[in-house]
């Protein structure tokens, strides 16, 4: 799908139009091999650098070919079966007009298509800019539900509560902040770039939003960091308890089998049908019982003298 949008300074509303005119968005999603073919032929663009872009595992980068720029992000989206993924998106400086081709409906760009943020397509820096800055949002939203489950789970874990199916959990947001760290740190390289001013023209205002974005995209990569190590940490807190209470619980069939072994060990004998010692004493089940407790608490004794219970 090719659209073609056009916002000025002092337009109201964005516009939709048949053909590309300067100063244009030109909204590219899902494209077919012939509208890439059809895009590579209007604007002259590298069909290399647009195969790139539909590439689901393509990572963040900035290229240049000759006069045209190619920005490569990826942008955070939950997937219809639920889960949180990211895709490429690919902005193109192309002579007079900034392109955008993303293979899936994002809501970054949704939020400027449906007019709920000032901009214009005219200005093609600050347009990218101000979508780059929804785009770390996005991140900042995904990051922070990651940071309430993992203290919800936290919590339980205080309680005992914790179950398997938090474990699974576990695992499905560490993928996920893995991910959203594989797109963020390449971005910051391509920030750093754009930053210097010699890829794309930089007006005062542009610069104090990259730096701006730099800075978020680094504090998202902190938090990215933080939670994954929180992740680890109460694995290895659930790992060490439950290795705890294994050793406690097998302590205690331990002590539970000497003191229900030593008794049997001393009636039996004494079942035997052949001559022992006491066996025609009044008192010798008192004997035994005496010398049945005896060695029950002897035992006891070396068990925590040796510090084993």
């Amino acid at each position: 799908m090719i659209k073609y949008y056009y916002k000025s300074l002092r337009s109201q509303e964005l516009k939709e139009f048949d053909a590309s005119k300067r100063g244009a968005w030109v909204y590219v999603e899902n494209p077919t091999h012939k509208e890439v073919a059809h895009l590579v032929k209007q604007f002259n663009l590298n069909e290399g650098h647009l195969a790139d872009a539909l590439d689901e595992d393509e990572m963040p980068r900035l290229e240049r070919d000759n006069d045209q720029i190619y920005i490569y992000v990826r942008v955070a989206y939950t997937a219809a079966n639920g889960e949180v993924d990211t895709v490429p998106l690919l902005f193109i400086f192309a002579s007079d007009v900034i392109i955008t081709i993303s293979l899936k409906k994002l809501g970054c760009l949704d939020m400027f298509l449906n007019n709920r943020i000032e901009f214009a397509t005219t200005q093609r820096t600050k347009l990218v800019l101000q979508i780059m800055h929804q785009i770390v949002e996005q991140y900042d939203s995904y990051i922070t539900l990651a940071s309430k489950q993992i203290k919800a789970i936290r919590a339980r874990l205080r309680g005992h509560e914790i179950s398997n199916q938090d474990f699974i959990d576990f695992v499905t947001i560490e993928d996920e902040l893995n991910e959203f760290l594989s797109a963020l740190q390449p971005t910051n390289a391509t920030l750093r770039r754009l930053s210097l001013g010699r890829h794309l023209p930089l007006f005062e205002e542009d610069q104090d939003i990259v730096e701006d974005l730099l800075l978020n995209n680094e504090q998202s990569i902190e938090a990215c960091r933080s939670n994954i190590k929180s992740i680890i940490n109460i694995r290895q807190a659930y790992s060490s308890i439950s290795s705890n209470n294994l050793n406690r619980t097998m302590k205690l069939l331990t002590l539970v089998t000497v003191v229900i072994t030593l008794p049997n060990a001393i009636f039996g004998m004494y079942g035997m049908n052949i001559n022992l010692p006491f066996q025609q004493s009044e008192h010798a089940y008192k004997l035994l019982i005496a010398l049945t407790i005896l060695l029950i608490v002897g035992v006891f004794a070396f068990l925590r003298k040796k510090r084993i219970i």
